[in-house]
């Protein structure tokens, strides 16, 4: 790893909000002056993903205080993967750290990113010490989608590290060059690679009020991942339809051994509606699953917008194209 040492960042901070108007008063401050406290050259990107509260007037605000703050509002909620693609395509910074509005992300952790990029590393992110802020099932069901998504997988996506991560310039970059509609970045970020390092953390308890991202968005954002970057399920229907075939010889074999050795009349309407049925709901099993992946690539032909932006504020740092010579 190339050594940093002796070089100060930009950071740009993205942050994506969905009706945090409640926190953003406390949250948006309190980041600002921690990364200030790391560097001359710090802007924070409020992404607000279509939020029904009145976000839209904190950050107006916020804004007309702090010009270091920049404000994108979506034309409707995008979802948090695709409020996160705005919030990095805006991004000048030399580095770009990722963080929640909901006030969970503790900023004490950002002078040990920074120390870590310094060392050399071009992806420094964040791994849960515990979930105890979430339920047993949901703890439960969350190791059990990186177990899955791992299986058999050529990248291995990192267990407990969520979007709360420091990335040089050129891993953005590399983010921003992927075509993808249906984002997971979780798995984007392991996709493009580079030098990583991982570092352990406590999540604070939020500001004020309640989780937007409840176990039925959890579950969306696990099947998006599993069909993006795995083929677990189509893997595990080839090794079903395999057991099923090898049973159904078996069975066929035993039965014609009933019938001619030992003279016993073959199991006829109950067996043929049992097995009916059990077939049928395997194979409307197997097309649900292939049309998760057919559905994907659907969206993916259309080539879409991931965002629709509606208004942007702020200031933030120059764009470095503005301080470039320009040619005759």
């Amino acid at each position: 790893m190339i050594s940093r040492a002796h070089l100060t960042p930009s950071i740009s901070c993205v942050m994506p909000a969905f009706n945090e108007a409640c926190n953003l008063g406390v949250v948006v401050p309190h980041t600002l002056a921690a990364l200030q406290q790391l560097t001359s050259q710090a802007e924070l990107i409020v992404v607000d993903d279509g939020s029904s509260d009145n976000t839209a007037s904190v950050m107006e605000t916020l804004c007309a205080a702090h010009a270091q703050l920049v404000y994108i509002q979506l034309s409707r909620n995008f979802g948090k993967e695709h409020a996160l693609t705005a919030g990095l395509d805006r991004a000048r910074g030399d580095t770009i750290v990722i963080m929640d509005a909901d006030g969970q992300h503790p900023t004490s952790v950002l002078a040990d990113m920074l120390s870590k990029w310094q060392e050399g590393a071009d992806v420094v992110y964040a791994v849960r010490k515990s979930r105890n802020d979430q339920s047993g099932l949901q703890a439960g069901l969350v190791g059990l989608f990186y177990r899955l998504i791992n299986w058999g997988n050529h990248i291995e996506i990192p267990a407990h590290a969520g979007d709360f991560r420091f990335m040089d310039r050129k891993v953005v970059n590399a983010l921003k060059a992927l075509p993808e509609r249906n984002r997971f970045m979780k798995g984007l970020y392991a996709w493009v690679g580079f030098n990583s390092t991982a570092i352990d953390y406590e999540p604070l308890a939020r500001v004020d009020g309640r989780t937007n991202f409840g176990l039925r968005s959890s579950f969306g954002l696990a099947l998006t991942g599993m069909v993006a970057f795995s083929t677990a399920p189509l893997r595990l229907l080839a090794w079903l339809g395999f057991l099923m075939a090898a049973g159904a010889l078996g069975f066929g074999s035993w039965v014609v051994l009933e019938h001619f050795i030992w003279e016993m009349a073959v199991p006829g309407y109950a067996t043929l509606v049992v097995g009916m049925m059990f077939l049928s709901g395997i194979q409307l099993l197997s097309i649900g699953i292939l049309a998760e992946y057919v559905g994907r690539i659907y969206e993916e032909v259309k080539q879409r917008p991931s965002y629709v932006v509606a208004r942007r504020g702020g200031q933030g740092l120059p764009d470095p194209c503005d301080e470039c010579p320009h040619q005759a």
